[in-house]
C-alpha cells in the first residue's frame, strides 16, 4: 500500500509496506541518491512473509519531495526522516535494515533513538566510530586510513552527468551496477536495467539526484553511544565489496556493542536475485530472535 507522509514542512515521503499489517515491522532504509525500489521486488516479498515490510523514498529521490536547493539540509535530517516514517505508518518501534547510507543513517537511529529500534542490520556501510581497527595481528588502524572505494567506482562517481535521453542513462545506470556488483558472481545487466526502468517510471524523470551528495556530513560521528548500545546489531560482510572493502563491516563489529558478523558469499555492493535468499535468510533469523 502506497504512502505520503509528511517529514517537515514542504516535504512529504513517498512509503509503502507489505505483508501482515500486524506482523513486526521492518523498515528498509536504502543508500545516497536511491529511493525505496532500490530494494528489490523479490527480496522484499521473502522478507514480508514474517515481516511488516517498509521501504520508503529519501528526499530528493522516487515520489518524495525534491526541494535541496531550496531546503538544504545536513545527511543526519535523513535519520529524522526514517523516524518520521515510522511515525506516519504509527510504528511504536521497527527492526531496521540499513544499506550504504542507509546504514549509517541506521547507526545515527541505534545511537540516539534505541527505544525505536528492536534490531538493526548493517549492509554495504562503515562505522561512524573513530574507534580504530584493530587487525586480527593487534595492529591498529584509524578508520579514515581503512581501504578506500575501487577506482572504478571512484571513476564512475566523478564523471559528469550530462542528459543524453532515458536510454543512455539506463545505459549509464547499468555500467555503474557493474561496478557495484563486483566479481564474484555472474553480472545480469538486464536484471539491473529492469530494476532501472522501474525506478525511473516510479519517479517520473530520469534526471539523477545528486542531494546527497552535497549535504553537510558533519555530526556524524556517535562513537561513544555504538559502544555502549544495547540494539542487537547484524554486520552484513560481502567478500566482493568495491565500495566498504571487507575490513569495514569487521571494524563494524569491533565499534558497536555486541555486534555480529555474517557473511554472504560472493555479495558486493548490489543486490541481484543469487543473493536475495542468503541475505534474507540472515536477516530473518536476526528479527526471529529479538
Amino acid at each position: 500500500m502506497d504512502h505520503f507522509i509528511d517529514a517537515a514542512p514542504g516535504i512529504r515521503l513517498w512509503a509503502e509496506d507489505h505483508g501482515a499489517p500486524d506482523a513486526p515491522p521492518l523498515l528498509l532504509i536504502m543508500g545516497a541518491l536511491a529511493p525505496g525500489l532500490g530494494w528489490p521486488d523479490e527480496l522484499v516479498a521473502l522478507l514480508a512473509a514474517q515481516h511488516r515490510v517498509i521501504r520508503y523514498d529519501h528526499r530528493d529521490t522516487g515520489r518524495s519531495t525534491w526541494a535541496y536547493d531550496e531546503q538544504p539540509y545536513p545527511l543526519t535530517t535523513l535519520a529524522d526522516d526514517a523516524l518520521a516514517v515510522l511515525d506516519g505508518l504509527g510504528v511504536a518501534r521497527a527492526h531496521v535494515v540499513g544499506m550504504s547510507l542507509g546504514g549509517m543513517l541506521t547507526q545515527l537511529l541505534i545511537a540516539d533513538h534505541p527505544d525505536r529500534l528492536l534490531s538493526a542490520t548493517l549492509v554495504g556501510t562503515g562505522a561512524l566510530s573513530d574507534t580504530p581497527y584493530v587487525h586480527p595481528d593487534g595492529t591498529r588502524t584509524p578508520p579514515e586510513e581503512l581501504p578506500g572505494p575501487d577506482p572504478q567506482v571512484m571513476e564512475l562517481w566523478s564523471r559528469p552527468w550530462t542528459d543524453e535521453g532515458p536510454e543512455a542513462e539506463l545505459d549509464r545506470r547499468t555500467e555503474h551496477w557493474r561496478a557495484l556488483a563486483g566479481d564474484r558472481l555472474p553480472f545480469d545487466a538486464a536484471y539491473f536495467r529492469a530494476l532501472e526502468r522501474k525506478i525511473i517510471a516510479h519517479t517520473g524523470h530520469h534526471t539523477p539526484g545528486d542531494a546527497h551528495a552535497r549535504a553537510d556530513t558533519s555530526g556524524m560521528l556517535r562513537t561513544e553511544q555504538l559502544a555502549r548500545t544495547e540494539v542487537p546489531t547484524l554486520v552484513i560482510s560481502a567478500p566482493a565489496e568495491p565500495v566498504y572493502p571487507v575490513p569495514h563491516a569487521h571494524h563494524l563489529t569491533q565499534t558497536i556493542r555486541g555486534a555480529r558478523l555474517a557473511e554472504i558469499p560472493g555479495m558486493a555492493h548490489a543486490l541481484p536475485p543469487e543473493i536475495h535468499k542468503p541475505l534474507a535468510t540472515e536477516i530473518l533469523d536476526h528479527t526471529a530472535h529479538h
